[in-house]
């Protein structure tokens, strides 16, 4: 759609309204033409068929201008990940296709092109992700008038949620844990209380607690180097957090005290709370979770992130509100928490309902306090 407005005789001001951004904010392009109301409206006629910003650039030009405009605020495994899917995409003739002319039809196809060649569905999801957010873009900078990605059917992937794990489970594996080594029983401790994930773990340092108080403000990055042939040793960079936020969180006395007693088990402590003179390796995490899961009896299929997972499961469903739980995990907001832990939600839901039903009904629930 198309606006046409006389700034002053013979000058006209075209604004071509081109969607929306991925916030959902309209988005707009505008020519300044002189002349005629005639030469304003066919201008307006042509910016709305095919923006000339758009002329000769191909989707590969665009995801190109994509990666190198927001690679460098990204962490170095996010990097990784969103360069190799521009490979893929680079790699498929949707790449060649202008970008002016590209369709919904143009990205569905690509879509069974992958699925075809056996790529998974998590797979087909990521790079379309990469794909709209790089002609998100192009819109913006008036490339295409709108983003056939985001008009694209995309295949639901019917996933049943991941189960958590039990109270019984997790002391389990935090007691066996110790028996693997003294990090690994504080280690697992940590990412059960606080949530936090296996790379913020392997960054904490010992002034990160202060009283109850523990800061988690970033995240080891392994960068490898070399070939599957000849492997390099990886290199360890002491990074921001997936969500580039920070956080302080509470924990209980118990983990306070386990904390300092790892602490005066070396006779010269380091910096870093488990790698002591340099970060610690999250793969050194991930092999005490392996020891302690074998030697705890649990079941093989549950991972270290569960014992994030059993962290928010169990403070949602124990009534706790969602905006501190996604607090503790360092979410980017609270909508995140929301889709990831609805289904905890819902039985939460089920039990407020019935709360709500005794008191209503008189059956045992305890009257609420008077306010008169």
């Amino acid at each position: 759609m198309a606006t046409v407005r006389e700034r002053q005789p013979g000058v006209w001001e075209i604004r071509v309204f081109t969607g929306s951004d991925d916030s959902g904010r309209p988005t707009q392009v505008s020519r300044t033409v002189r002349g005629t109301k005639r030469d304003a409206l066919r201008a307006a006629a042509e910016m709305t068929l095919k923006p000339s910003r758009a002329a000769g650039r191909t989707v590969s030009d665009l995801v190109g201008e994509w990666l190198a405009i927001n690679g460098a605020t990204w962490a170095p495994a996010t990097a990784r990940d969103q360069i190799s899917r521009v490979k893929m995409i680079n790699a498929d003739p949707i790449a060649s296709v202008a970008v002016a002319r590209l369709s919904p039809a143009d990205v569905e196809r690509w879509h069974k092109r992958m699925r075809k060649a056996g790529v998974g569905e998590g797979s087909v999801r990521n790079r379309h992700i990469v794909l709209r957010a790089a002609l998100s873009q192009g819109v913006r900078w008036g490339w295409l008038a709108t983003n056939p990605a985001r008009a694209a059917r995309l295949t639901q992937r019917k996933r049943a949620p991941r189960q958590a794990m039990s109270i019984e489970d997790v002391q389990a594996v935090v007691l066996a844990a110790g028996k693997v080594d003294a990090g690994a029983a504080l280690a697992l401790r940590l990412a059960a209380v606080t949530g936090a994930r296996r790379s913020e773990l392997a960054a904490l340092r010992w002034d990160d607690l202060a009283g109850s108080r523990l800061r988690i403000d970033s995240s080891v990055a392994v960068l490898r180097h070399g070939t599957h042939a000849a492997p390099a040793e990886p290199e360890l960079v002491d990074d921001i957090t997936k969500t580039a936020n920070h956080r302080t969180v509470t924990v209980d006395e118990v983990t306070v005290e386990i904390w300092h007693t790892y602490r005066t088990s070396f006779a010269e402590a380091g910096e870093w709370v488990f790698g002591r003179f340099e970060p610690a390796n999250p793969d050194r995490i991930s092999w005490w979770w392996q020891r302690a899961r074998a030697l705890s009896g649990i079941s093989s299929t549950w991972r270290l992130h569960d014992l994030r997972h059993w962290s928010a499961t169990y403070a949602i469903g124990g009534g706790h509100d969602v905006r501190t739980v996604a607090g503790r995990l360092g979410h980017a907001n609270a909508a995140m928490t929301l889709r990831v832990y609805a289904h905890v939600l819902e039985q939460t839901d089920q039990k407020l309902a019935a709360a709500l039903a005794r008191t209503l009904d008189g059956t045992g629930a305890v009257p609420l306090a008077s306010t008169t």
